[in-house]
């Protein structure tokens, strides 16, 4: 993990490019912001913003003071106040921007309760907290077995440790409450640590864990998406996607937050699109709308004794038809209006940046065969001539 311009370290954590933000890449953090303010003298006499963003594992980010106004960068390991103990994080943002964060996450920054950064971490603080974070994944095969044992219907999905290694924290999910009191004995008992456990939601879990979705990309939620807003079937409908949960649902199990990316779009087109629901009443029968298509502003209608034959029709055609029924007149029959549907040649390889023909490696298997028969007919008439040539 990490940019082209910053390495990475032993315990994969990148070492920090040391841009102050500038770092185009974006490839560092998740959810990371790009410091647009880093490269903009403070104007003179004042003060730089006292408080800085530090992410912990994951996408886990919380805003600390640093009372002693020490000069950090985007990606200094600091020690952090923790409820008891201290914690150990990566810097990811400073200056004002930390402001303008803070007030769009509507945190009221002049209150005296927040917790505040100790120091730099030294040498000894890293070592112990790269000690730890190498346990997670053992500790974590360990707490499923447990749960398993004890019958628990829950998922422990990630286990964090604190920077000190005094306390760990399990992630999990769970369809309903669950009495894991103990479990937590046998957690304690086991790995001699304090123990928290806190319920998240099948988004969240996806959030913390991260992953490819099936546009190829890193998950949304993993990378910025800040907020899960809610994604219903509806949206699907709009777009006029198949309702198959296969392809809907992301890697959390619940609908993509995708599909809301583009139904504000959708919703506004069909303002102006006859609805779903319209009926044409011509001397013919009556039709109903089987399909439309808003981006050629199209619909297919078929008549209710032939549902398998299919007319398309232009919007405003439909809104003609529809202003005539009004005035409870029918017109003729569909036929009348159906457009003509140019039907071009389906391209199956598109030569658009200066490629070779796909097929270009393969022959045809009747000329393999008349090579074939040539060159033994050849050898044929060679043999007779020698032959004949010898008697």
């Amino acid at each position: 993990m990490g940019c082209s311009s910053c390495s990475t370290g032993t315990d994969g954590q990148p070492k920090g490019c040391k841009n102050n933000g500038t770092c185009g890449t974006d490839g560092c953090n998740k959810l990371t912001v790009f410091d647009w303010l880093s490269n903009m003298a403070l104007p003179s006499g004042e003060r730089p913003f006292e408080f800085v963003e530090v992410r912990f594992k994951n996408s886990r980010k919380a805003f600390f003071k640093n009372p002693e106004n020490s000069s950090l960068a985007i990606g200094d390991i600091v020690a952090t106040q923790a409820k008891s103990g201290h914690d150990i994080g990566m810097v990811t943002l400073t200056g004002e921007l930390v402001r303008v964060q803070m007030k769009r996450k509507k945190v009221d920054f002049k209150g005296e309760d927040f917790s505040k950064i100790y120091r730099k971490a030294t040498q000894k603080d890293i070592d112990i907290w790269q000690k730890c974070r190498a346990r997670e994944e053992e500790i974590k095969k360990r707490s499923r077995e447990i749960a398993i044992i004890l019958k628990l219907q829950m998922k422990i999905s990630d286990v964090e440790f604190q920077g000190d290694g005094s306390k760990a924290t399990f992630y999990y999910t769970a369809e309903e409450r669950v009495d894991f009191r103990q479990l937590i004995k046998d957690m304690a008992k086991a790995f001699g640590i304090r123990i928290e456990m806190r319920q998240i939601g099948y988004r969240e879990e996806a959030q913390r864990l991260g992953g490819i979705g099936s546009c190829g990309r890193e998950l949304c939620c993993s990378t910025w998406l800040t907020d899960f807003r809610s994604v219903s079937t509806s949206a699907a409908r709009y777009q006029q996607l198949s309702l198959n949960p296969q392809k809907l649902a992301g890697q959390c199990g619940k609908l993509k937050c995708c599909l809301n990316y583009e139904l504000d779009v959708y919703l506004d087109a069909l303002k102006d699109f006859p609805s779903q629901d319209t009926k044409l009443f011509t001397e013919k029968g009556l039709a109903f709308c089987q399909k439309t298509d808003i981006f050629k502003e199209m619909l297919w209608f078929s008549y209710k004794e032939d549902p398998a034959n299919w007319h398309v029709l232009s919007k405003d055609q439909v809104k003609e038809i529809l202003e005539k029924n009004k005035k409870k007149q029918k017109v003729a029959s569909l036929e009348m209006y159906v457009l003509d549907e140019e039907e071009g040649e389906k391209v199956v390889f598109e030569n658009v940046v200066g490629q070779d023909s796909l097929t270009r490696f393969d022959r045809p298997k009747g000329k393999r065969k008349n090579n074939r028969n040539k060159n033994r007919n050849r050898r044929k008439n060679n043999n007779r001539k020698k032959n004949q040539k010898n008697a």
